[in-house]
């Protein structure tokens, strides 16, 4: 009985990540130096601004930023590889605005055959801890349906609100470039499957959290698996996406999406200080207030701020330890 027990704590616990963009690096650049554990980072193909929209629409290939933020948080080179990775280039014409890791994987990814396999490639190159999985690797574009009952096409877009009146966010669906459907990429399924427990967020709920869920295969993969899925609440809204939101209705929103409760959420206490609030303010993003859920949604609260150089976000190592604290107290239930 007594080698069970210890065979059973010396497996890692998986776990399983779903979102995109900086709020999907910070939570992986703490998760990832954490014992005991190994990491599947699920990460939203909908980018289309800057670099990697450029590319996608020049070269027809699959948007690599977001991708490229997560290999960069799991890697432990990660502060030299960010300011080579990271760096634009400005001489030559063609490649003005792109910066070199956005450019590599792209070369990779067409060398090797697949996305997949470039995001590997590169991954190996950087030392990455942990697996970094496109969500889907058919092309596709975000379509935001507003309370007006109008459209925005493309996740840069429906990211950037133009003028002080517009709707807020009603629906959001996509539509494939080249092909009748889209479908989850299956060894995304797969890591849901194994996974332990699973964490949603943080990031912009309709531009980077929203956008795997929508597509066909992954909330339905999420409905028939044991593991909890914990989501991290933003902690100031988005103008445009999450006007005057709480944290409950950050959960319901969510919990809308996976057609399936969530296990916990987790919420940060600590206000920044007014001189900052009101920077944020001026791009019309408020404080996320707690609220109280009716639904018996289990609220894990705690500082988890950040604000270095004048920016909100959560701070990696705060948040890492609170999920390690999640996974070893056995709410995680692993």
């Amino acid at each position: 009985m007594k080698d069970k027990r210890s065979k059973v704590n010396r497996k890692a616990v998986h776990v399983v990540t779903i979102g995109g963009g900086s709020g999907q690096y910070a939570l992986l650049s703490g998760l990832r130096d954490l014992k005991g554990i190994r990491i599947s980072a699920v990460v939203s193909m909908m980018d289309s601004g800057g670099s990697t929209g450029r590319l996608r629409d020049e070269l027809g290939t699959l948007p690599p930023g977001d991708i490229l933020k997560c290999i960069l948080a799991l890697s432990p080179h990660q502060e030299t590889a960010r300011v080579i990775f990271q760096k634009r280039f400005n001489k030559d014409r063609r490649l003005k605005g792109h910066n070199a890791g956005n450019m590599l994987l792209t070369m990779l990814s067409r060398y090797t055959g697949s996305f997949p396999a470039g995001v590997q490639a590169l991954a190996e190159i950087l030392d990455a801890r942990g697996e970094i999985l496109p969500v889907t690797i058919d092309r596709a574009t975000l379509v935001a349906e507003l309370t007006d009952g109008s459209r925005i096409y493309g996740e840069s877009a429906i990211d950037t609100p133009r003028g002080h009146q517009r709707e807020t966010i009603r629906d959001v669906y996509l539509v494939p470039h080249h092909s009748d459907a889209i479908a989850v990429y299956p060894p995304v399924l797969d890591a849901i499957a194994d996974a332990d427990i699973i964490i949603l967020g943080p990031g912009d709920l309709f531009t980077s959290i929203i956008p795997n869920l929508i597509v066909p295969g992954l909330r339905e993969k999420l409905s028939t698996v044991s593991a909890p899925i914990y989501h991290v609440v933003n902690i100031m809204t988005k103008f445009g996406e999450t006007n005057h939101f709480q944290a409950c209705d950050f959960i319901s929103t969510i919990e809308g999406f996976t057609g399936r409760k969530i296990s916990g959420a987790i919420v940060n206490t600590r206000r920044p200080d007014d001189r900052l609030l009101s920077l944020y303010r001026k791009q019309k993003a408020e404080f996320v207030s707690v609220g109280y859920p009716d639904d018996g949604c289990r609220l894990i609260m705690e500082d988890l701020l950040e604000t270095s150089g004048d920016v909100i976000r959560h701070d990696p190592e705060k948040l890492a330890a609170l999920i390690e604290r999640i996974i070893a107290d056995g709410s995680s239930q692993v």
